[in-house]
């Protein structure tokens, strides 16, 4: 049997995140959905994202399927019955299919219809999706503490050395290889997990809870607070608070990150910082795709960025801002709140030339050693055309 974790029709409230990844592949807490699925069962995991997307994900095998909404909240209970479904057997609820095991195929599957795949069907209620990205931010602290534990069955941590000034011990992991020296850890407010081959360099004062990915670098004198995700090969610096990073992106320097959530491949420039409070304290309202209407997000809310966007030295982001894909932020004053994919500028809001933009991503891939692949072109081909129209 094979886990298939496929995307739900509230994937689009997810923009910009899920513009250029399926829901699975979004990080929060140590790891991606996908991952902690992997972790959890120890089965195969595929995944089964919107259509356009396809070509970036390993074609799902013929076998034996449990499939399961991506955009579930992780907990005990319905995980525990997600994995005794027996076959064609499903559990649903008013928003469709939250889980079934099948042994049909798969490639047509229509979440809104799973009667045609399942014989025997449970319905269940009050079930927790990831519908909005700022929910990744509200989880992050408690999700961080549930994955530290699935860590700590399963690996052994280095012995730190003692040039670090670190605050319960039995609530830090750091994995193989990485290089931690001359910086303070305080896990008391919450665990700090290391990844392999981690740089955390001289200086930097991390407060948990706290996940740094593999390859990470965190450079000197950096301050992070929980609850805060750096994915992997990420390069940060500055003040950093409440925030996830994904993947291979970087924010070297000085400046605030706050309640924000940053994609894959983006880069905020010297002295960037986000707003995440309004200047009234009031609450931050953001718009609802699927409803068309706009809905409270609470009263902190930075940045969310999508993947391939960045931003140039000194920008400032208000508070509750969105940035699309592939973005070239630059221009006078305090960022629009709603920036469009392939935009050059804030000022007189131009289109990023694709060709441009290609080249551009590359460039920064070529610095870590890698090119984007023609799936990934053909992606954001695909978006650039369809905003176009």
């Amino acid at each position: 049997m094979v886990i298939v974790l496929f995307d739900g029709k509230l994937a689009q409230n997810l923009y910009p995140l899920t513009a250029t990844k399926a829901v699975a592949d979004l990080r929060y807490g140590i790891f991606t959905i996908q991952e902690r699925w992997q972790v959890i069962t120890g089965l195969p995991v595929y995944v089964l994202p919107q259509k356009y997307l396809s070509g970036l994900y390993e074609p799902v095998p013929q076998d034996e399927y449990l499939l399961i909404d991506a955009s579930l909240k992780d907990e005990d209970g319905l995980r525990a019955q997600i994995l005794s479904l027996q076959k064609d057997e499903c559990i649903f609820d008013d928003k469709g299919l939250i889980a079934g095991r099948t042994t049909m195929g798969i490639l047509s599957f229509n979440n809104e219809t799973p009667g045609v795949y399942f014989s025997k069907k449970n319905v269940a209620e009050n079930i927790s999706r990831i519908q909005y990205p700022w929910q990744l931010i509200s989880w992050n602290d408690e999700q961080l503490r549930r994955d530290f534990l699935l860590m700590f069955s399963r690996t052994t941590t280095q012995t730190i050395s003692e040039t670090n000034k670190a605050i319960q011990l039995e609530n830090i992991i750091i994995e193989t290889g990485a290089v931690v020296e001359h910086c303070i850890i305080n896990a008391s407010t919450g665990p700090v997990y290391i990844g392999k081959n981690a740089t955390i360099m001289e200086g930097s004062m991390l407060r948990g809870p706290i996940s740094i990915g593999e390859y990470a670098t965190i450079k000197m004198g950096a301050k992070i607070y929980g609850a805060t995700t750096i994915g992997p090969y990420c390069v940060t610096g500055g003040e950093i608070k409440n925030s996830i990073l994904q993947s291979f992106s970087n924010k070297a320097h000085d400046g605030y990150l706050g309640d924000a959530i940053i994609g894959s491949w983006c880069n905020l420039g010297a002295g960037t910082s986000n707003s995440n409070v309004k200047n009234s304290a009031g609450e931050i309202f953001m718009r609802d795709a699927v409803q068309d209407v706009q809905i409270s997000a609470g009263r902190k809310l930075g940045v969310i960025m999508g993947d391939y966007s960045r931003t140039a030295i000194n920008t400032s982001i208000n508070s509750g801002t969105v940035i699309g894909i592939c973005c070239n932020i630059f221009g006078e004053g305090l960022t629009p709140r709603n920036i469009s994919n392939f935009t050059w500028g804030i000022n007189n809001n131009s289109n990023y030339a694709f060709e441009k933009a290609i080249e551009h991503i590359n460039n920064w891939k070529k610095l870590k050693g890698l090119t984007l692949s023609d799936a990934e072109i053909s992606v954001l081909k695909h978006i650039f055309e369809r905003d176009k129209k």
